[in-house]
């Protein structure tokens, strides 16, 4: 079976959903796909940065990661986005990224790709459900494959029991819990998965 290409795209402001997305490139990584980890680029104006000391941090520690562009989707046989929510949303900078990519979904370059979603906020009810939700719903438009995790492992419970994705609360420092790497681990893996049963049926057809 050919190597399943994975970009693992992320926004953050104070860290969490880097380190998710982190672990999610790390259990891509050990499912055998070749892995982007790229980041949204930040649009908030920098006096707003530098009034939030740990979203300054953030940016600093981060300043290295490459920023997300149309050639990642392009590249990638599957995706997999980890997002804040905002007021049960996807964050502006997210959405800013979705709008440039009319032209490619307009080629039919977004069609079948695999994707799934993760998220953060900084209490249990906080719109986690509803961003991820919301994130998918672009990814329908592009006509995507959503590989949501379910039930399919027991380890999910421990990390909230989200079956649309792994989500989880963040401190005002961006810290989160170690249970949920594990389950973020499961969803690369899974996503991994997916997308090379579809890769391989794809060329199958050829």
């Amino acid at each position: 079976m050919a190597t399943v290409k994975l970009a693992v795209i992320y926004y953050s402001s104070t860290g969490a959903n880097y380190q998710m997305a982190q672990w999610a490139a790390e259990g891509a990584k050990a499912a055998g796909a070749d892995v982007r980890l790229v980041k949204i680029k930040e649009i908030a104006p920098q006096e707003a940065i530098d009034a939030n000391p740990a979203w300054k941090k953030h940016v600093e520690a981060a300043k290295d990661v490459p920023v997300a562009s149309l050639d990642d989707l392009e590249w990638a046989d599957s995706y997999i986005f980890s997002v804040p929510t905002r007021y049960g949303n996807v964050p502006s900078q997210v959405q800013q990224f979705f709008d440039t990519t009319g032209g490619l979904w307009f080629q039919g370059k977004l069609a079948n790709k695999v994707v799934s979603a993760m998220t953060s906020a900084m209490n249990p009810h906080g719109g986690q459900e509803a961003t991820i939700q919301g994130l998918y719903k672009t990814m329908f438009h592009w006509g995507a494959i959503v590989a949501a995790p379910g039930y399919t492992d027991p380890i999910l419970y421990s990390a909230g029991g989200n079956p649309y994705g792994t989500s989880t609360t963040v401190d005002q420092e961006g810290n989160i819990k170690d249970n949920v790497k594990d389950a973020v681990i499961h969803q690369a893996k899974r996503t991994v998965t997916v997308a090379g049963w579809v890769k391989a049926g794809a060329q199958a057809d050829k």
